[in-house]
């Protein structure tokens, strides 16, 4: 499997979801703006995104992939379907149990992430009532989490990476057509979240079907008489810790935003909508392709693949991330203007968004560095070493805050975000030159300096844009707005990879062949 052309693909197919969940955004930006209505939604939707985060995304794909890879290259096809479906009845139980409390404790959950609400009591039920809706969706996700990871392991990367358009199209869908309907109408986006959590999970099931590995359901304690389940459950234990820390920090920053004034959360919600671009353009595309590729590395016994994957990996985000960042500094009024104001969402919004905005992106090689560099310990097992580097992360994160928030209030937030994912990959890398894991490939000096011969030149452009290139207004047209951002990323697309071309960059340069 070719790791370019498959992170290509997964990019590809990324890049529709998260086109779709742009149009999500401005569609909920023009709707409800940032008023106390989506403060509420914003803090609901954290609910559910914290615990699928937890159960799902983060702890079980760390302890679940490297394990189901292995048990399937040493014991076949078959002993990999029964593990799949002892791993997805347990999930089920586990994450339906914990469904149904949060369901019953959502005005104490909402309590815990944002007290500040219990200053206008509307907007905290409010919030209670579209957590007790979108609650269920982490039991719907936790199973499509765990498809995802089979269909991954399999190379089949296609159906996980499309299927977050469905929630996109079901929100936009619900807003369209049961906002007028509904009170209060941002009730509508909970009904959207939970519809879409169901499509997601139906269309992993032709898919595991087509590899014969759709999983039976069956009771939790045959379940956890599978000793390769209890391993994973183990082994997540210390991975659910890693990754509580981790949102723990988000948690922190939600209840401090909650006492910023109307609109704090709001302003961080929409501006981290548009980091997702990136971060899961390049992030997403390369774990979920590394993380498969450096556990058959390791399981084989392939200490200079394993190393040469990482290398390939941190060469990648360097090439993207950067431009990337350089882009959202330089452009962030511009963006978000073309991006979200109109309606509801008005001037004020604009430039505070832009300035979460910018606190979010100068740490954008940090986030995608995290992606790249923890599957370098989690692919061998190792979640414990993770796990005290996010400890120390979370505690300068929560001193960042104390020095940023006061200066420069919501922005300072999402900067200390910032700060805290560059010195966590920085760490996470040292741990990994420490021990030996990573070795470093030639050339890294003569590419450093290219590179940023490129990113120099690129700057100057974004400049020239800022000055002679102003965003369109609230009033302009749809088209409009598309022709403003096609010409900024055109322009500084082309232009980069044009220097790149010049300075000896070649394609073939970046082909790497899985383990």
């Amino acid at each position: 499997m070719n790791l370019l052309r498959a992170a290509v693909a997964i990019s590809g197919l990324t890049l529709l979801s998260r086109i779709t969940g742009l149009a999500r955004e401005v569609l909920i930006a023009r709707v409800f703006g940032a008023a106390s209505d989506m403060d509420a939604f914003s803090v609901a939707f954290r609910l559910p995104n914290l615990l699928r985060r937890l159960f799902a995304e983060g702890a079980f794909s760390q302890a679940f992939v490297p394990i189901f890879a292995h048990t399937h290259a040493t014991h076949g096809a078959t002993r990999a379907q029964e593990l799949l479906s002892h791993v997805a009845s347990a999930l089920f139980w586990i994450v339906l149990g914990v469904t149904v409390l949060g369901v019953v404790a959502a005005p104490a959950l909402v309590l815990l992430i944002a007290s500040g609400f219990l200053k206008t009591p509307p907007v905290f039920d409010l919030a209670t009532l579209l957590t007790r809706w979108m609650f269920p969706y982490i039991l719907c996700m936790s199973l499509v989490v765990c498809a995802a990871g089979a269909l991954n392991t399999f190379g089949r990367f296609a159906v996980p990476a499309v299927t977050p358009v469905l929630l996109n199209l079901s929100m936009i869908a619900l807003t369209v057509l049961a906002a007028p309907y509904v009170h209060p109408p941002i009730l509508a986006l909970a009904f959207g979240v939970l519809v879409g959590g169901l499509l997601q999970l139906a269309i992993q099931v032709p898919a595991l079907a087509r590899i014969q590995m759709l999983p039976r359901l069956g009771s939790l304690r045959s379940a956890l008489a599978d000793p390769q389940v209890r391993r994973i459950l183990q082994q997540m234990g210390p991975a659910v810790f890693a990754v509580s820390v981790a949102q723990l920090s988000l948690i922190i920053n939600t209840a401090i935003a909650s006492h910023l004034g109307a609109g704090s959360n709001a302003w961080l919600y929409f501006a981290d909508r548009l980091m997702e671009f990136p971060t899961a353009l390049l992030g997403v595309a390369l774990g979920t392709v590394l993380l498969p590729s450096l556990s058959r590395a390791y399981a084989d016994g392939r200490p200079e693949q394993y190393s040469r994957l990482l290398d390939w990996g941190l060469r990648m985000t360097c090439l993207i991330a950067l431009p990337a960042m350089l882009a959202m500094v330089v452009l962030a009024d511009g963006m978000i203007a073309a991006l979200f104001a109109g309606g509801r969402f008005d001037a004020h919004d604009v430039s505070q968004t832009a300035d979460a905005l910018i606190g979010y992106a100068v740490g954008l090689i940090g986030l995608i560095g995290v992606k790249i560099l923890a599957p370098g310990f989690y692919a061998r097992q190792d979640i414990r070493t993770p796990v005290k580097i996010a400890v120390a992360v979370l505690c300068a994160t929560q001193v960042a805050n104390l020095v940023l928030v006061p200066w420069f209030r919501h922005a300072g937030l999402a900067l200390s975000v910032s700060l805290g994912a560059c010195a966590n990959a920085a760490m996470l890398l040292v741990g990994l030159r420490r021990r030996g894991i990573y070795r470093p490939l030639p050339g890294w000096a003569a590419f450093g300096v290219r590179l940023l011969l490129a990113l120099c030149t690129l700057a100057v452009l974004l400049w020239l844009i800022r000055g002679h290139l102003p965003a369109p207004g609230p009033a302009s047209s749809f088209l409009d707005r598309a022709r403003w951002v096609s010409i900024v990323i055109g322009a500084g697309g082309g232009l980069y990879l044009s220097v790149l071309w010049v300075l000896g960059f070649r394609l073939r340069d970046f082909l790497l062949r899985s383990a």
